[in-house]
């Protein structure tokens, strides 16, 4: 068994509370030289998802830090000049490119497996390599076709194949177009430097938590774990030569470890306001976001309708450096729409109004309607703050 060494910092929870929101780009001046790509590094990864109701996830990651990008800034920022790849981090992430040798570990293990329940014909993995290195990049439709028939599960022997060869490493998805991946060969993606920079697990696994750790200011072993999608072990293995420091945290109740940097000086700055994706890696664990902001987060697009609490895409609100409530939007015209509202307490009120108006005019929308408030008498103060903002 591991002794671990005695913590010799404690920070309170409010400590703790803007060392993460300091580390996650949401407490401070933003970088805005460094932009988009400055959030991708600063965070690590930056999850994909296919729901869009404002934007989509990684659109709305950058926003939430530096306003009112430009949608298309966001993409070119990410796909252009070889600066991200697309990979299974947390999820499926959008990575900075120079992050490529630090996933070697994932690729390696999944070519250890036998396959993923597709058997593949002979030849299939062979001549998609061969097309992309004669005609890439290609979507899996420019390669033959995704799918067999019009069920979304039901792939296709080219889609198989390419992204067996995702997984391998041997292919890389350089770009979402109309939210397809884009492939191409890893030998013309990837930077030569990057692309034979064969780290062993040890020294990936050694990479990845200390990258956690420094996009989490301060996190559990399983926070950490979290971040990459690494198992406890894994951590475990490496944790102590990482470069995280132990910590103790008041009332966390477990071991955490800080980032040393986050701990040179104390977090002061500006909070951001705005709403967050349920895919933000602010929010990625949900026993991290209950213990930090004593706020239970889930996702609820996959839930039966009548099921719902908050609503098909709750985003959180932040404001002074709290969760202060939700909002469920939409979007009608030139309008948005806030489904369903859940405001903690009457203080919530202009913050989440500031949020709203803010959302609103960076999808360009003139106006904000609020259909429902979980607390009723609150409907009334919301409207009239959102009308004095709106004009």
């Amino acid at each position: 068994m591991t002794t671990l060494p005695r913590p010799t910092t404690t920070l309170t929870a409010d400590d703790a509370r803007r060392i993460a929101l300091r580390a996650q780009g949401l407490l401070g001046a933003p970088d805005r030289r460094a932009g988009v790509r400055g959030v991708l590094r600063h965070l690590g990864a930056v999850q994909l998802d296919t729901i869009s109701v404002l934007a989509r996830s990684h659109e709305l990651v950058p926003y939430a830090r530096l306003g009112a990008v430009g949608r298309q800034t966001v993409e070119a920022a990410y796909w252009t000049d070889v600066h991200a790849f697309e990979y299974w981090s947390h999820a499926a992430c959008i990575l900075p490119i120079e992050e490529w040798p630090h996933f070697a570990f994932r690729r390696r293990a999944y070519r250890a497996r036998p396959h993923w329940h597709h058997e593949l014909p002979d030849g299939a993995y062979d001549q998609v390599i061969k097309q992309l290195r004669a005609e890439g990049p290609l979507t899996a439709t420019e390669l033959g076709g995704a799918k067999k028939t019009n069920d979304w599960w039901d792939w296709s022997n080219t889609k198989v194949a390419v992204e067996r060869a995702l997984m391998y490493g041997e292919v890389v998805c350089v770009e979402r177009r109309g939210w397809k991946r884009v492939y191409d060969l890893a030998e013309r993606a990837v930077p030569d430097a990057l692309l034979h920079d064969e780290l062993d697990d040890t020294e990936c696994l050694r990479r990845l938590v200390r990258l956690a750790g420094e996009s989490l200011g301060v996190g559990t072993r399983a926070d950490i774990a979290d971040y990459h999608r690494l198992k406890g072990e894994q951590v475990d293995a490496v944790i102590a030569d990482s470069g995280l420091v132990p910590v103790e945290v008041e009332g966390w109740g477990k071991p955490a470890w800080a980032d040393p940097a986050a701990l040179a000086t104390p977090p002061r700055g500006r909070h951001r306001t705005t709403l967050l994706s349920p895919f933000d890696s602010l929010i990625w664990e949900r026993a991290r976001t209950e213990r930090i902001f004593g706020f239970t987060h889930r996702l609820e697009a996959y839930v039966p309708k009548p099921k719902r609490i908050h609503g098909y895409f709750a985003m959180p609100v932040l404001a002074g450096g709290r969760l202060v409530g939700r909002v469920d939007p939409a979007r009608e015209g030139r309008t948005l729409v806030a489904k369903q509202v859940t405001l903690d307490g009457p203080k919530a009120v202009p913050a989440v109004a500031q949020a709203l108006v803010e959302a609103a005019t960076w999808v360009n929308c003139t106006n904000v309607r609020v259909e429902r408030v979980d607390a009723p008498e609150l409907r009334e103060p919301l409207t009239r703050e959102l009308a004095g903002l709106l004009g």
